[in-house]
């Protein structure tokens, strides 16, 4: 399949440092197999979703206790139980020696959308169908380095955004083109540009939920926005997305329609998961960690509590469980979950801290307690309140990291109240008897680069962006 083909290509785009160039592959056609000449060809690479649509976050989910670390698990892997318990005794640098597959599918994604680029034009295709193809790879390429920039970097500040070193920019389907570590600055300026030049000519409708339109585009440059504290912009974008597409999924009446089940004691996976490719808050799909596995990954006890009374979005999908000396909130669903991509939700709740951001906290507010009123019991429901910026900015970001738990989000979101002394937030819990915390400003809350990444950097070099 074609996609075969050009998926053993791309691994080697990602700074590994494979000696053979993609145009020296591509000219030995494999028997049987073909080559991708038409832009149909090419373009059915961005709906690969073991790759291009799946996005692994998994220790920035583990760092906020959003996924249970399991005992075995805790015993097999020092990196999943030093960032589980925010353990600084551990270098995570030299733990991390097979956790890979965020840096690795990442660069993989930003490989396939540097194919797409360099090669369109040479095809059949008329000019607007070419135009279309290069914006949706310009959003996966920017959907990607956002995620890494977020991952692997200090959060962005504007004051030492263009010193803070950010991660590797490559632009080049060849692989022994040279790259550069850019600044966060740097990176993130690159992202927008992707962004401002994509939106132009993403087409109002895609093809599916696997292409980028144009609302999309707003939706991720509305993220980007928020993510550098550029508010007036940031709401402008999702304004954008949401005079194009606002309908938000009534969990309250799945959970009602399902509750003989969802209550049932001792039963689990019980039902479908809503959140697949046809989820009426999706603006773009993308698998989380859990790519193709069919079921969420469990949530630890501590972070279930920490959920908002009444949310039956939540309990939809989890329900507490005891198995032997492990106690958490297991899945009670199965199917397809959009949490690498971008929804509804996510937009009304970046609009409603914009909207408080810039003076209007009742606006903000009333957003907030619409979304609210979709995801809380009825018999649970009060509209929040607040008299503050601050105190309004903390109730959005509690309800958008209930809503998207699992996905990058919250940690995004996390990362950068944390620079604001009037949002940061030390976390503490506690387990077997002892207290564990993590401090707004600790080094945790950026990951290392994995050592292979490192020892195989191809025709370049990066560095460390954190001490361990």
């Amino acid at each position: 399949m074609i996609k075969d083909i050009i998926k053993i290509a791309l691994f080697g785009l990602t700074l590994s440092g494979t000696l053979v160039s993609c145009s020296d592959y591509l000219d030995n056609v494999p028997k049987g197999q073909k080559i991708p000449t038409s832009l149909s060809d090419f373009t059915t690479l961005l709906a690969d979703e073991y790759t291009n649509h799946r996005e692994d976050i998994t220790q920035a989910s583990v760092l906020l206790n959003d996924r249970y670390v399991t005992i075995s698990y805790q015993s097999y892997y020092p990196l999943w139980k030093a960032n589980y318990f925010w353990d600084t005794s551990i270098d995570r640098i030299k733990e991390n020696n097979s956790d890979e597959t965020t840096y690795y599918n990442g660069y993989a994604a930003v490989s396939t959308a540097n194919l797409i680029l360099e090669n369109v034009d040479a095809t059949t295709a008329t000019d607007s169908e070419k135009a279309i193809a290069k914006a949706q790879a310009k959003f996966l390429r920017a959907s990607r380095y956002l995620t890494l920039v977020n991952y692997y970097s200090k959060p962005y500040q504007a004051a030492t955004a263009a010193t803070d070193g950010g991660v590797p920019v490559i632009t080049s389907a060849n692989v022994s083109a040279p790259y550069t570590q850019l600044s966060v600055q740097g990176v993130y300026d690159f992202i927008v540009n992707d962004l401002t030049e994509a939106v132009v000519d993403l087409p109002e409708t895609s093809l599916n939920v696997l292409y980028a339109n144009k609302a999309a585009g707003y939706a991720l440059l509305a993220r980007t926005y928020l993510t550098m504290g550029n508010y007036a912009q940031a709401l402008q974008a999702a304004d954008e997305a949401l005079s194009r597409h606002d309908d938000l999924f009534d969990w309250t009446q799945f959970y009602s329609e399902h509750q003989s089940i969802i209550e049932q004691p001792g039963v689990y996976q019980a039902n479908l998961s809503p959140m697949g490719h046809d989820w009426v808050e999706n603006y773009y799909f993308c698998n989380g960690s859990n790519s193709y596995s069919g079921y969420e990954f469990q949530v630890s006890e501590w972070r279930g509590q920490q959920v908002e009374k009444g949310d039956v979005q939540f309990a939809s999908r989890f329900k507490l469980r005891t198995v032997g000396s492990e106690t958490y909130y297991d899945r009670i669903l199965s199917g397809y979950y959009n949490k690498g991509g971008i929804t509804t939700t996510e937009v009304w709740l970046i609009k409603a801290e914009c909207l408080v951001r810039t003076g209007d906290i009742a606006g903000g507010l009333k957003i907030l307690n619409d979304v609210r009123a979709k995801r809380i019991l009825a018999s649970e429901y009060h509209d929040i309140t607040a008299s503050s910026e601050t105190e309004a900015v903390k109730a959005i970001i509690r309800t958008k990291s209930d809503a998207l738990i699992q996905t990058i989000v919250p940690f995004m979101d996390r990362r950068r109240l944390n620079l604001d002394a009037a949002t940061a937030e030390t976390l503490t819990r506690e387990e077997g008897g002892k207290t564990y915390s993590i401090a707004p400003d600790s080094y945790m809350w950026t990951m290392p680069f994995p050592q292979g990444a490192l020892e195989n950097s191809g025709n370049g070099s990066f560095t460390q962006n954190v001490e361990k």
